[in-house]
């Protein structure tokens, strides 16, 4: 755990890094004063030489870890055959993707788009053409279900249905045809749902939100409501998906399939952006040619790293070494009850922790654990989201929880 920098003052060339970058940067986020060159693996060095544990995974798209070697060596060998092509042609990659992801799905078809956010409005328009070809709904009235606390990203489709004020507020006009109810709650979802909805769009587990986890049974309700509404169940995987909760899929945990996977941040590895809306035949299919579409969505590049993460997935074993892991952070979480923490929620290597607020915002926590050499997140206040990487060593996992630990007295 050694370091080369006093990690409790900012050293002048990071200083000198965060303000150039405050002085071009549009400010639509507000980090931590550290400027990362350097990572591998759980670990990330700033351009001082200090070293980091990372408990944020890129909100999970480093689930694998900084340069993890078979995802490097996917990208290094694609690099030097081609990285693009652009749908209007095939390339000797795709197949192979879309045929892997959909079969770790359990479904029949992909279509590869390249942020969650894309993602999202993808499946928000095959939902609505669903609607039309196949419910009847008539034109230009269909519906979308999607539950309060909800974060699927920040196009001004999806901040319209949002109820963060710091996401939605100053942006509207915003699309109508969304229905919101309050998450967890399958009493008002089912009052929600009208001939006109066309599909309820929820998050197995909120990320954003702070590692909300709906009550058990939840899930399995959804599905229920939605197949004898004839309404499709849109499950957004994007943060929770991949191996993050111990299963390949958060709604696993209630054996629980929809009928469109939203994914992302993870698919890509940390290298590429890479998502994909999956589903069957019978909902895809409405899709056809010159509909839809993404220039970069589905390239050589993305399609190499995006197979191999499946196939790292495909054994099962990071799913395994997830929820193995999650069982030491859940632990450790408990102990910190009383003693700083107010309360916590996890799921797998992912939780959200409630810290007492007489100790100090999220924000404040997480600038003293990078005084201490670890980066989080806080998320909602006095609430902050650890998101390992699932490469993480049980050492250096407890290290960081050592740490946390240490910061809440």
């Amino acid at each position: 755990m050694s370091i080369t920098t006093d990690r409790t003052i900012t050293p002048r060339r990071t200083a000198a890094e965060v303000a150039r970058a405050e002085s071009r940067t549009a400010h639509n986020y507000h980090p931590l004063p550290v400027v990362l060159s350097h990572a591998e693996g759980a670990w990330v060095t700033d351009v001082d030489g200090r070293r980091f544990l990372d408990l944020l995974a890129g909100y999970s798209a480093l689930n694998f870890g900084h340069g993890h070697p078979r995802l490097l060596a996917a990208a290094h060998a694609q690099l030097d055959k081609v990285t693009l092509t652009s749908r209007a042609f095939v390339h000797d990659r795709f197949a192979d993707f879309c045929a892997a992801l959909g079969d770790l799905c359990g479904k029949d078809l992909v279509l590869p788009m390249n942020t969650g956010a894309e993602a999202v409005e993808t499946a928000i328009k095959v939902s609505r053409r669903w609607g039309y070809d196949v419910k009847g709904v008539a034109p230009d009235s269909a519906r979308v279900v999607v539950a309060a606390g909800n974060f699927h990203g920040r196009t001004t489709t999806i901040v319209g249905f949002s109820d963060d004020p710091d996401a939605r507020g100053g942006f509207g006009p915003f699309a109508p045809g969304f229905d919101m109810v309050p998450y967890g709650d399958l009493a008002a979802l089912e009052a929600a749902i009208t001939p006109s909805t066309v599909a309820v769009l929820i998050e197995p587990i909120q990320g954003e939100g702070g590692v909300i986890i709906p009550p058990a049974g939840y899930l399995r309700g959804v599905r229920d409501l939605c197949t004898r509404s004839e309404v499709l169940f849109v499950a957004d995987e994007i943060q929770a998906g991949l191996g993050r909760t111990g299963r390949t899929f958060a709604c696993d945990h209630e054996g629980v399939v929809p009928d469109l996977y939203v994914l992302g941040k993870a698919l890509g590895g940390g290298i590429v952006p890479v998502s994909a809306v999956v589903g069957d035949h019978d909902v895809l299919d409405v899709l056809k040619p010159g509909q839809h579409g993404s220039t970069f969505g589905g390239n050589p590049l993305a399609c190499a790293v995006g197979l191999e993460v499946v196939d790292m997935l495909g054994t099962g074993e990071l799913q395994a070494q997830a929820e193995q892991l999650g069982g030491i952070l859940a632990g450790r979480l408990d102990a910190l009850l009383g003693h700083g923490v107010v309360s916590y929620r996890s799921r797998g290597l992912w939780a959200g922790v409630d810290v007492d607020p007489a100790l100090g915002t999220g924000r404040e926590v997480c600038e003293r654990l990078m005084a201490r050499g670890v980066l989080a997140k806080d998320t909602h206040g006095s609430t902050i989201r650890l998101a390992p990487p699932l490469v993480i060593t049980p050492e250096d996992l407890h290290w960081g929880l050592d740490q946390l630990a240490a910061v809440l007295v």
